[in-house]
């Protein structure tokens, strides 16, 4: 009867019985993080299924992990610092804003992309089963007339802040300085991501100036910290939040790469908003100005009862921070401030960033040494059927905690703001219809304001026209196509 042999790095060589047992050294170093239940049906496996385990098991780094679960349980139940509103004083809010300002800080973005100083990280590591789709939620068609995916948007509104630069210091004239696209996947979306990439020749993009990297994953756990097997030879494993980007970005060593190529600042970004400004001069520009390691875009929330994050102070006088919805009681979401009879915490947080380059340097190492995940409990498939179990997250805005300076800038939500999050007919909002109507809605106007005209067969509140992003960044550059022309709604406009 054969044994089960293992080499110096612990991997199943030989073929084995039944009751062969697992390999010794491996076995021991699970014990000392109380993690040895993960072998419980070793003898049920067959050569092969013992082979994949071991495998799983050598490919956690268990001390981390073991310290990330530790801290995290630690962490639940402990008060948390007094939450303080952010005085609406304290943001760049859209009301108080002078155009002289805004077309001074457009200027000075554009100045810093031809120097090639901007990159723009996009978080995309989310699939789109919400949405009904099996693929990645970047490439879902929200039904424009175009047929443009998400990520084709974002990509052509990269192009045309790259030739808005260009043209501002070069007359139309010459070359150009590339903005580098680092774009986050996930294990379940990175090899569709870049075959949609490449089977679509990467949207107008050199291919040099786009670079794929994954986030990481974590075992799912009991409340009691043990590891949840999907199977008798795997470890249940979950993404590790968006905020597993700075993690990421330090594993795989793109902090350098960034710095070999001159960025200084990063445009960090969710993919699931259609109206998303990519590389947008204008809170670049702001970002400089103001001289902060971090900023945020926000809105105003739409009602109290609305489901988005909210930018608070943690603690008098504290860093920000983000507090979810599902952390928040009534009194605070109903709350209002009685000098102005807004809410006191009105300030929603959109998944629109920027950061410096050395700060993310700092936020990469800091988070991971605090080593305090969210808890997530959630239905986990596993070996006994659907169970509830923990996984474990961070999140992008953890960042702000570290940060010793953050400013908020406020937009305009009909203009910035188009998520994309429930399928059709599951919800009234943040669906691929709603988002849709937005960006119809907001062209429309830029048309209008450009001296168009607009026809329809069905009522306009239902439909309008796309403007390529091609064409125009933000509504500016449009009078030559437009002025004095008639165009029928819902249609697409481009050169």
């Amino acid at each position: 009867m054969g044994e089960i042999t293992s080499s110096s790095d612990g991997s199943v060589t030989n073929s084995s019985s039944s009751s062969s047992p697992p390999p010794q050294g491996l076995l021991e170093r699970l014990k000392d993080y109380g993690q040895e239940d993960v072998f419980s049906l070793w003898d049920e496996l067959s050569i092969q299924d013992k082979d994949l385990l071991v495998r799983d098991i050598q490919n956690l780094d268990l001390p981390r992990i073991d310290r990330i679960i530790r801290c995290s349980l630690r962490s639940q139940g402990l008060p948390v610092p007094t939450i303080e509103p952010v005085p609406e004083t304290s943001v760049s809010s859209v009301d108080v804003r002078a155009l002289e300002e805004r077309e001074r800080w457009w200027k000075m973005g554009l100045k810093a992309i031809c120097e090639g100083k901007l990159a723009v990280l996009l978080l995309a590591g989310g699939q789109g089963s919400r949405l009904g789709s099996p693929d990645p939620k970047g490439c879902f068609n929200i039904g424009l007339p175009s047929g443009k995916s998400l990520f084709q948007l974002q990509a052509e509104r990269i192009l045309c802040a790259q030739k808005l630069a260009a043209q501002s210091v070069n007359e139309g004239s010459g070359g150009f300085v590339a903005i580098h696209w680092y774009i986050m996947t996930s294990p379940m979306t990175d090899d569709a991501t870049r075959k949609f990439f490449e089977s679509h020749k990467y949207f107008g993009l050199e291919v040099y100036q786009v670079t794929f990297f994954q986030q990481g994953t974590i075992p799912c756990v009991s409340k009691d910290g043990r590891f949840i097997m999907e199977s008798p030879s795997k470890v249940a494993k979950s993404p590790d939040g968006n905020g597993g980007v700075y993690s990421a970005l330090k594993t795989s060593r793109l902090l350098e790469d960034m710095a070999m190529r001159g960025v200084k600042y990063v445009d960090c970004y969710g993919v699931d908003n259609a109206l998303v400004r990519v590389a947008d001069p204008t809170f670049l520009g702001y970002f400089i100005d103001k001289g902060v390691v971090s900023a945020a875009k926000v809105v105003r929330k739409a009602y109290p009862q609305e489901k988005v994050g909210v930018f608070v102070r943690r603690g008098k006088g504290g860093p920000l921070a983000v507090v979810e919805y599902s952390e928040m009681d009534q009194s605070m979401t109903s709350a209002i401030n009685q000098e102005t009879g807004r809410l006191r915490y009105c300030w929603s947080n959109v998944c629109l960033h920027m950061f410096t380059l050395d700060f993310l340097n700092q936020v990469a190492n800091g988070l991971e040494k605090d080593s305090i995940y969210h808890l997530a409990e959630k239905t986990i498939a596993s070996i006994h059927g659907d169970i509830m179990g923990l996984k474990l997250e961070q999140f992008i805005f953890d960042a702000f905690t570290y940060a010793p300076s953050t400013a908020l800038f406020e937009v305009i939500r009909e203009e910035e703001f188009a998520p994309v999050k429930n399928a059709n007919g599951t919800s009234a909002v943040d669906t691929p219809d709603s988002a849709r109507l937005l960006v119809l809605r907001l062209h429309s106007r830029w048309v209008v304001a450009a001296g168009g005209f607009l026809t329809h067969s069905i009522p306009l509140y239902a439909t309008g026209v796309e403007i390529s992003p091609l064409c125009s960044y933000a509504g500016e550059n449009l009078e030559a196509i437009c002025r004095g022309r008639t165009f029928h709604a819902p249609c697409e406009i481009t050169f």
